[in-house]
């Protein structure tokens, strides 16, 4: 279901479970500011999830609170999965707000790849 991006964060979302190790994730990267594991359902043959280990909801929310070094750390995080992780090209997608299909309540980046991955938006 989409959410609205200015709710207040839900420490219970799925995405905050995996971070306190209550549910299982396939990780691909981890450090001090972010966690990145791949998709339980796939949208493209390469399809990775990055989020920040802090509780925010959306990017306007993590631009308004998270400290410098957050910011830094998620930016180079999905940077790092994108040179690891993918072949010659990627897309990177982040859902805000119900608008935009935003299902789970914590900011998350998706990185596509594997092959050719169609038009930006379903027409």
């Amino acid at each position: 279901m989409p959410i609205d991006a200015t709710q207040p964060y839900d420490d219970g979302n799925i995405f905050a479970r995996i971070l306190r190790g209550e549910i299982p994730a396939n990780r691909v990267y981890e450090d001090e500011h972010a966690l990145a594991f791949h998709d339980i359902a796939p949208q493209a043959p390469v399809h990775v999830l990055v989020i920040p280990k802090g509780p925010y909801v959306s990017w306007d929310d993590f631009s308004a609170r998270a400290s410098d070094a957050e910011i830094a750390g998620f930016i180079r995080a999905i940077g790092h999965v994108a040179r690891e992780h993918v072949g010659r090209g990627y897309r990177l997608l982040a859902n805000t707000g119900g608008d935009a299909g935003q299902e789970v309540p914590h900011l998350h980046m998706h990185v596509f790849a594997g092959g050719p991955l169609g038009p930006m938006i379903a027409r």
